[in-house]
């Protein structure tokens, strides 16, 4: 089993301000995470294949 990442990995991935993040996924539109206790969490290859799923210049 892979380590989860939190917001700061994701972003730290995409090299945006974990803000970004957070917008993503209150606007719905970010990778699928779940909530782990108070915690969001994200699998590695979710994040992945989210941004593999995106159009060109979309992030």
């Amino acid at each position: 089993m892979q380590k989860l990442w939190g917001p700061q990995d994701v972003a730290d991935y995409f090299g945006v301000p974990v803000g970004t993040v957070y917008q993503w996924r209150t606007r719905g539109t970010g990778p699928t995470g779940k909530r782990v206790g108070k915690h969001v969490r994200y699998r590695p290859e979710d994040v992945e294949a989210w941004f593999d799923a995106q159009p060109e210049g979309v992030i």
